[in-house]
């Protein structure tokens, strides 16, 4: 039978768990409604530099208070990667490195995170970063992280986002179209609203361009 002291330290166990669970919940939207804020309301290019900048910097002091959450790595790697779409040109190589290695790392250990979006993610990277000998560029690879990230979550936003401008890119205008649709058809994140609004605009620039 448990003795009472027994009990009384799992109690205070869980209870030490689930505090740092919701912190790192509360840290994550914190994050995500500050990467919305640079990405969409921020025009000038050096104030959108300086304010990811920050949502870095704040994003690696969550992380090292919660080593390893694999969702405050996922969105790490997501800042620093557009943060370095931000600064642009060869600079910015270092940060798609670092972010590379953070979502692979997701993979490894956590690869449903967040509904799959370390494949969103890396995959994305795989297009638009530059190819040997400046970049890890590689389209094949590309393809294949996006369609895992639709094999994980089919209905969501970003990976039918992601997946067509990957098709637009490479000439299959007919075959984005339809992945675009599909991104706006996505159900609403309730507590995403202004990332679903701006990606939505996106969509509807890219579905401008191609017909």
């Amino acid at each position: 039978m448990m003795n009472n002291k027994r009990l009384l330290t799992l109690a205070i166990c869980s209870t030490l768990t689930a505090s740092a669970s919701f912190a790192a919940s509360t840290e994550l939207q914190a994050l995500q409604t500050s990467w919305a804020k640079c990405q969409y309301n921020t025009s000038d290019k050096d104030q959108k530099e300086q304010c990811l900048n920050e949502v870095v910097q704040k994003n690696t002091e969550y992380l090292d208070a919660h080593p390893n959450d694999p969702e405050l790595t996922v969105w790490l790697a997501i800042n620093k990667s557009t943060l370095a779409g931000a600064k642009g040109g060869l600079g910015a190589l270092s940060l798609v490195k670092e972010a590379k290695a953070l979502l692979e790392s997701v993979i490894d250990r956590a690869p449903q995170t967040l509904d799959g979006s370390a494949y969103t993610s890396l995959g994305s990277l795989y297009y638009q970063v530059p190819g040997w000998p400046l970049g890890f560029g590689n389209d094949k690879t590309a393809e294949q992280m996006l369609k895992k990230a639709l094999e994980i979550n089919p209905n969501g936003i970003d990976p039918n986002y992601f997946y067509a401008d990957f098709l637009a890119q490479d000439g299959r205008k007919e075959e984005a179209k339809q992945y675009f649709n599909r991104a706006l058809q996505a159900p609403s994140r309730p507590d995403r609203p202004l990332a679903d609004q701006g990606r939505k605009m996106e969509i509807q620039a890219k579905l401008k361009e191609l017909s």
